[in-house]
């Protein structure tokens, strides 16, 4: 008789049991942004700082200037691809929140970026000191070296990185290019001229001979050089300046910052910036 009551109370808290999971099970399934904001303020997210709003609005936005491998569009189709275009799709799935993309030029980042245009500037923005006082890098996520590049031409010129270092040599890099205030520091005798737009238009002065040489990040040169017929890549295996990169915000939002710093850290130490470079490098490099 005992044993009688003791399995039919059994049976009977496990069919509860049942019950109650698979109604918290739907409820889980239904919660609603609202709800789950709700459960991120109990861990002491501020509502009002940009980690906070996005969790909240359910949209992360994002700039980004174009610069291949790390954001750039099909020319012939027009979708969006690169690493940190990955990343930042990644970061959005993984947040539960959906990705708006804004395109501005390095000239502009930014300025956009401080005017609360984006969450996030996602591009390569490789670091200087006069950006680290406008802007709050993150990370950093990769580190990326310069070279440069000549007209095949003209290569024959250039011997060794003395060569560019002289009146009669000019450079060409785009405006806003984290190489603009470089190039005077690393080769103050020679010229400097400056192009608009997205940082591959820096190489069009070279193409035309109008200016002697493009600095530009390693990959982007590389790219070039195997991309058309005239271009030729000055000491490839020998990048100069390396200098970190990653994505800025701004500053005096420490939840945002530090939420991406180790997010940042985490993306580098479990390989996916290598792999995402070699994956979106031999894109590239085999969509002439």
């Amino acid at each position: 008789m005992t044993d009688d009551i003791i399995g039919s109370n059994k049976r009977n808290f496990l069919k509860g049991a049942a019950v109650l999971g698979g109604i918290a099970s739907a409820l889980g399934a239904a919660i609603t942004p609202q709800v789950a904001f709700a459960q991120t303020l109990e861990s002491g997210i501020n509502k009002d700082s940009t980690l906070g709003k996005i969790l909240s609005s359910g949209t992360l936005r994002v700039g980004y200037a174009q610069t291949g491998p790390f954001f750039y569009k099909n020319a012939k189709t027009g979708d969006m691809g690169g690493i940190y275009f990955d990343l930042a799709t990644q970061l959005a799935k993984d947040m539960g929140v959906k990705l708006e993309f804004k395109e501005v030029t390095f000239q502009n980042a930014t300025v956009a970026l401080r005017r609360n245009d984006y969450d996030v500037f996602g591009s390569a923005l490789t670091y200087t000191i006069p950006r680290a006082m406008a802007v709050d890098y993150i990370g950093p996520l990769y580190e990326v070296g310069s070279l440069l590049m000549v007209h095949k031409d003209n290569a024959g010129k250039f011997k060794t990185l003395a060569d560019f270092n002289k009146p009669t040599v000019t450079f060409s890099v785009v405006s806003g290019g984290s190489e603009e205030p470089r190039i005077p520091i690393l080769f103050p005798n020679a010229k400097l001229i400056t192009t608009t737009g997205q940082a591959d238009l820096g190489a069009e002065p070279v193409r035309a001979k109008k200016a002697d040489v493009w600095m530009s990040s390693q990959v982007a040169v590389q790219l070039m050089a195997k991309r058309t017929n005239w271009a030729a890549a000055f000491d490839p295996a020998n990048p100069i300046d390396k200098r970190p990169s990653s994505w800025a915000v701004r500053y005096g939002d420490l939840e945002w910052k530090n939420f991406l710093d180790f997010w940042a850290g985490f993306v580098r130490v479990n390989g996916e910036t290598d792999r995402l470079m070699k994956h979106h490098v031999e894109v590239l490099s085999t969509n002439t």
